[in-house]
Order: C-alpha cells, then structure tokens, then sequence
C-alpha cells in the first residue's frame, strides 16, 4: 500500500496524516480488511517519528475507522455508507484546504509535449491497431521491441546485450516490484542518501531492509553495511545532480565483484547531457556481470505511455523466467509495437536530438534568469545533464517557506527533503524545466526572484 501525505500548515503532522487516511477511507480507496503499513514502516516512508504514526492510528482506531489485529497490525473497517451523505460531508469539511493557482510548474517529470511527434505516432497507432493486435504481450515483452532497445542501448550507451536479457515493464517502481519478488523480502538494498523516494518507498512496501548510503560530490559512495544490492543514478544522481566519474564507478564494479552484490543501474536522464565528453554507462563497463540495467522512455518521449525496460545479467535470465512464468504483460500491446516501429524506423534517434536541442536552450535560458535574477547565495547544482537542477537556498530561508512563498505566487517547485531518509543539513528545492517555455522560464524565474527577496529582506 502506497501512502504518499504532502505536510502543509501548521496543523500536526499526526492530525494531517489522520485526515488523510480517514478521507481514503471515507471515499473507499483503501478498502475493507486492507491491511495498512506498520507504524515503523510508514514512520520512515513520511520521515516522522513512530510515535506521530501512532498517534494517528490511535485516533482512526479510537473513531472505528480502523480495527488491529494483536501481533498482525491495523486493517481497513468496514463501512456502508451512502455516498451521497459522505460526499455532502467531505464537501463541507474541505473548505479549510488552501488551493493556489499555479501557473509554472517546475516539476522534473514534464516534457515538452509540444515536441512530440504526434503525426507520426498517430501513422504507426493506425498501422498496428488492427484485430491481429487484440491479443496481450508475452509478459516479458514483444520480442520486436526487446530487439530494438537491446540494438538502442548498444549503440547510445555501450551495452552489449541479447532480447533475452531484456524485460518491458510500464515504469521503473513496476520493474523494481519484480526485482524484490524475485530476490525475496530477506534482500538488503542500499539506495542513494539523497536518493528517489519513490524506489525506497517501493522496496520498503515490498518488505525489503533499506540501508541508506552517502552520497558525496563524485555520487553515491562505496557501501559499508553488508548488502545484497544497491540502487543508483550514476548518469544523473537524483536529486542532487552529479555525474558519476570513471574512477568512482570503477571502484562500485570493484566492490560488487568482491561483495558479489548486484547494482541497479538506473539511467533515467543518460540521454540528456549538456557538458563534457560521455561517460560509459555501469553496465557498459561490467558488461552486465554484476549490473542491472534501468531505463525508460518517459523523459525521452512521454510519461503517459508508461514503458520502461529492464536489462539482466545472463546469469540470471532463467531463474527470473521461470520465477515469473505466471506473470501478463503490464504494457500494452500496440504501444510496444508502435515504439518497436518508431525506434527501427529511425524517429527515435531522430527525435532525440532534436530534444537534446531543445532542452539545452531550456536549460540555458533558466541559468541565465537565474544568474541575472538571483544574488549569489542561491547556488545552483546538478546542471551537467538531465532535465532538473537544484537550487541551494541561502542561510535563513526555510525550505517549506520558500515553497510556500512560491505557491502563493502561482509557482510551483519542489522540495529537495523529502529524498532524504535521516534529513537534510541544507535547505535546498529541485526544479525541472522540461514542460515549460522559454518564455514561461523567464517570467517564473523573475517573478520567483522578487518574491523570495522580498522574503530574504524582511
């Protein structure tokens, strides 16, 4: 069960998560006897302590929304109630809720959707939307599509591989779902601090121990603790943004060939470098020996399409494909057969640099708002690739409150905290500016800029 509660206000945290699990409840999105997160689970997914988790499921547990069973945990109560009193009830209680018209967002996951090839893709959908397609994929993928990435990888990153090492999954938490199935819930992971929240709230869901290794100016460090894998973006570590150099990654095959560990090479934003000569991938470099290899089409095409790959070690093909030879596909069938076409076609490639060209003068645009706008103590970082960068905000100016400031003012940006297990030393906000215009770059930024002096200065 995935719980994701964005704290906002000075309202209680153990009050905020209350409301939010009552309303979940209320509008049956969790259902009955569902079984909720441990108290120590959920403590770390929402970073707060076990005793403000408790607080909260004493008071849902006290009201009968939820029931515990000794020694099993909290579960869903059941209700029947009619929808029509619950909707009237949530409708009058919702006007305390503070809601800004946000007119930029800065949000690392858009693209620029105006660039999409929309007529070519609608070409390939009527070529392959026919009654031959109706049928589902293997669950592995269609093998057309499997060929093409594994030709794609190799000659835009070095990855020599088979179609049988390659696994068409709808995003990277699905594919990384399969992965704590098949390595069993006794697995230890370590995963970047700071790291993507999202990966360790899907291994801590599955039952895997997390362990939280440092990240430092070269990326995420040798670990110490005795794991069995470890998560990282090398390419462009998220959310801080450095580029892994040669020496540190030659030092991480090092330690899993010694640890006989695997790493879980995640090259999310690879495609998107803007300064200096490539740097080869983990995987290209170990040739997929003790490398797990992630990738996806969400940043280079559109999040909506929702295909993502994963690329395995020949050592561990067969266990894997028998482990899940029960499994369906989770993509689309005609989907992965139009990317299949796209990329053999040649679009893909195509597309890609013109994206490349596109998002560099993004990118450009934003650090010269920001060095024309912003005095020197807002440091930007990460800037080397990929489509975000990371503001560090100066002493004195809290995080939330610079959030805050910015949604009042129609502008939405990120906090860079909540990518942290043990907490943050420095205030800092990540911003992504795929999906936006240079002119809306430029108008976001000064805006933001008058704002947060005026902040700065009272």
């Amino acid at each position: 069960m995935e719980l994701s509660i964005s704290f906002t206000g000075d309202t209680s945290k153990y009050v905020q998560i209350y409301e939010e699990l009552k309303q979940a409840i209320l509008k049956k999105q969790l259902l009955a006897h569902e079984q909720l997160p441990s108290k120590r689970n959920l403590a770390k997914t929402l970073d707060v302590s076990v005793h403000t988790i408790k607080e909260a499921y004493e008071q849902l547990l006290a009201e009968g929304y939820i029931y515990s069973k000794e020694r099993s945990g909290y579960f869903i109560a059941p209700f029947e109630f009619e929808w029509g009193q619950l909707r009237k009830q949530h409708i009058s209680t919702a006007v305390t809720s503070t809601t800004y018209n946000i007119k930029f967002d800065f949000n690392n996951g858009h693209v620029d959707k105006e660039a999409f090839p929309l007529s070519i893709w609608h070409k390939l959908l009527k070529k392959h939307f026919n009654v031959d397609n109706l049928t589902t994929s293997p669950w592995q993928g269609e093998s057309i599509l499997r060929t093409e990435i594994a030709r794609y990888v190799e000659r835009s990153r070095g990855v020599t591989c088979e179609a049988s090492q390659v696994f068409v999954y709808s995003g990277t938490q699905n594919q990384l779902q399969a992965l704590c199935h098949f390595f069993g819930q006794k697995s230890h992971v370590g995963l970047e601090e700071p790291g993507f929240k999202r990966v360790r709230a899907t291994l801590q869901q599955c039952g895997l121990t997390t362990h939280a290794i440092p990240v430092d100016n070269l990326g995420v460090t040798i670990p110490k603790e005795s794991i069995h894998m470890l998560y990282t973006t090398p390419a462009h570590q998220f959310p801080l943004g450095m580029v892994m150099p040669v020496e540190r990654r030659a030092e991480l095959l090092q330690w899993a060939t010694s640890e006989k560990a695997y790493i879980i090479e995640d090259d999310y934003d690879s495609e998107f470098r803007y300064k200096g000569l490539p740097i080869p991938s983990l995987a290209k470099m170990d040739q997929l020996q003790r490398v797990i290899y992630f990738g996806t089409f969400s940043k280079t095409l559109i999040p909506s399409m929702r295909i993502s790959y994963m690329i395995l070690p020949k050592s561990l093909v067969e266990a894997f494909m028998l482990f899940n030879q029960e499994q369906k596909s989770v993509v689309s069938k005609i989907d992965q057969l139009v990317l299949a076409d796209f990329i053999a076609q040649g679009f893909f490639d195509k597309h890609l640099a013109k994206m490349r060209t596109i998002y560099r003068k993004k990118q450009q645009a934003l650090l010269a708002a920001i060095n024309a706008n912003f005095s020197k103590e807002f440091e930007v970082i990460g800037e080397n690739s990929g489509l975000h960068i990371v503001m560090k905000l100066p002493k004195g100016v809290a995080e939330q409150e610079a959030i805050k400031l910015a949604e009042e003012a129609g502008i939405k940006i990120y906090p860079c905290s909540t990518s942290y297990q043990h907490g943050s030393k420095h205030a800092n906000v990540i911003m992504g500016y795929g999906g936006l215009t240079l002119e809306q770059i430029n108008e976001a930024i000064a805006l933001l800029a008058t704002v947060w002096q005026s902040y700065t200065t009272a």
